[in-house]
């Protein structure tokens, strides 16, 4: 089953991967992703990790995006 993901995560982990490829990530950056994650993975009942990768694989590699 496929991990549900909002327009803001994806609009988040897109900024602050644009920051970490620039070599300009920011603390502040990177803990709203973090922050934003754990919400949703909380509110879809999901675990936290499973989300994450399931955002990093749509953001950073979206023509490799699996239905697993």
């Amino acid at each position: 089953m496929a991990i549900e993901l909002t327009d803001e995560l994806i609009v988040l982990e897109e900024a602050a991967w644009v920051e970490q490829q620039e070599n300009r990530l920011t603390v502040e950056t990177a803990q709203a992703v973090q922050t934003a994650i754990t919400a949703h993975a909380e509110a879809i009942g999901e675990n936290r990790y499973e989300v994450e990768r399931a955002l990093k694989q749509a953001v950073r590699h979206p023509a490799e995006d699996t239905d697993d």
